[in-house]
């Protein structure tokens, strides 16, 4: 039996596809990254399954989409018989070191049964037995004082700061979790006969505030930001939830300048994550562990960041700026590949049936993942269709992310989110071939012709040219949800 391959996850918070240097934006600054094509895959098709933080993060780390067990709220997290990758790897004779974010586990559970150790990098200690009340050990108690000029100029609900004189407390969190990340390596690598290991690293950053520091912050060549898309108000048929939103936001007095500092400012952050993905890369290659390790870098899910005049994120709409993530394969020496930029469509549901296949054993349940191996070594044909939704239906109070009021940044989406309208209906987007679909519950649905229309500004639902493929979009829909509704337990109860 072939040797099992150590596995890397170093994942983004909120990173967009198109802020990577090699897939096309000439102002990034990501070679760590880039430099994983020579050996690698980078998938230009990959999509999250919410565009939010923790439907998104149940999804990839169990291989199920949101809607089949409920999981689609920020404040929903697993239930302790629910099944992940982290506990299969561990169950399956992998060392299992999880960094960063928690995002899956209730914080009043130890994590003993996911993991060897937990970090999340407030400090350097182990913490996986902890139980504590406190989000990010009591982060957010440090954040800075709202004031009411703040709000009036948008810079509050915009999430832009700039440059960073100093090294603020969220900034310190990921350089404590990089370091984390090398001390295991290097301590790994000393040890003889030891498991293979699951190094599950998760930063912070790009999320907002759009803050970061020299020399990132300067190497920027503001002069070559794309474009943005335009603002949301110019358009038509769009979702509720972006009209709402951008209301609120106070964003569209704004000067380009003002948004390209922005937009640079958040290409920075990006930046300075693939700076210390090298060093990650580094340490590696320095014990010798590189070759023997399968890297996956990704992210949760994207960011507006200015585009139709909206920053942050929303939670059920998907225009690509946040539902199309970068994912970059580098698998170990021990498996076929073929260097090159994918348009496979794939999806962060497809990341446990991956890794489970490198690592020779068979989930213990069911999930709608599929392999990427055929497709790292060559293969372009994985799905016919992908997937992301979000949204609530009438009723679900304990989907609207309540007890934020005005002096929150993330007021006017969380208030947009409230409303019993259509704002939060819910949603579910799915793109075969370069056609995206979303169907909504309270209002229009959407379809866009990505080819003629790669900024998804005109809505073709009504469109009489392209009625058979909405029929033809809306089969395959019932289909995903037949097959995805839900699924038989593997384990049999005896009656």
């Amino acid at each position: 039996m072939a040797k099992k391959p150590n596995v890397l996850f170093f994942a983004a918070d909120q990173m967009r596809a198109d802020s990577l240097h090699h897939l096309g934006n000439e102002a990034s600054i990501t070679p760590n990254i880039d430099a994983l094509l020579n050996e690698g895959v980078s998938f230009e098709n990959a999509y999250c399954q919410n565009p939010v933080c923790v439907p998104s993060r149940g999804s990839f780390l169990t291989g199920l989409y949101p809607h089949t067990t409920g999981h689609r709220t920020m404040h929903f997290l697993q239930r302790e018989n629910e099944p992940n990758i982290l506990r299969e790897m561990k169950n399956n004779g992998y060392e299992v070191i999880w960094i960063g974010g928690n995002d899956i586990v209730p914080r009043d559970r130890v994590k003993s049964a996911y993991c060897d150790a937990y970090y999340e990098g407030i400090d350097f200690t182990d913490s996986r037995n902890v139980i504590s009340d406190k989000i990010f050990g009591g982060l957010a108690d440090h954040q800075p004082k709202v004031t009411k000029e703040m709000i009036n100029d948008g810079s509050l609900y915009s999430f832009y700061i700039g440059k960073l004189e100093k090294l603020d407390l969220t900034s310190q969190l990921d350089w404590n979790r990089v370091k984390i990340a090398i001390d295991y390596i290097e301590r790994k690598s000393k040890e003889k006969d030891s498991k293979p290991f699951f190094l599950y690293c998760s930063l912070f950053f790009p999320h907002p505030p759009y803050a970061c520091e020299d020399p990132w912050y300067s190497r920027i060549d503001r002069s070559k930001i794309p474009p943005r898309r335009p603002n949301i108000q110019t358009l038509k048929d769009k979702a509720s939830m972006l009209y709402g939103i951008n209301a609120k936001q106070h964003l569209d007095n704004w000067s380009e300048d003002r948004f390209t500092e922005l937009r640079a400012t958040y290409l920075a952050m990006v930046s300075r994550f693939d700076h210390q993905f090298g060093m990650i890369v580094d340490k590696l290659k320095e014990t010798n562990q590189y070759d023997d390790t399968s890297i996956f870098v990704y992210s949760d899910h994207g960011d507006y960041t200015g585009d139709y005049s909206i920053c942050e994120k929303v939670q059920n709409c998907f225009e690509n700026p946040v539902s199309n993530i970068p994912l970059v394969v580098k698998p170990a020496k021990q498996f076929e590949v073929k260097p090159r930029v994918s348009k496979a469509l794939v999806e962060l549901v497809d990341l446990p049936a991956t890794i489970a296949k490198m690592g020779g054993f068979e989930l213990s349940y069911t999930q709608f993942g599929k392999p990427l191996l055929e497709t790292l070594a060559g293969n372009e044909t994985h799905k016919d269709a992908v997937f992301c939704e979000g949204g609530r239906i009438h009723g679900e109070e304990q989907c609207m992310e309540k007890g934020h009021g005005p002096e929150s940044p993330y007021y006017p989406r969380l208030a947009t989110q409230g409303s019993e309208g259509p704002e939060h209906t819910k949603a579910t987007m799915m793109r075969m071939g370069n056609i995206k679909y979303t169907m909504r519950l309270y209002e229009k649905d959407e379809l866009y012709d990505l080819d003629k229309d790669p900024m998804e500004l005109k809505n073709l639902i009504e469109d009489p040219e392209y009625q058979e493929t909405v029929w033809k979009m809306k089969e395959r829909l019932l289909q995903y949800f037949m097959e995805t509704g839900d699924f038989v337990p593997i384990g049999r109860d005896q009656r």
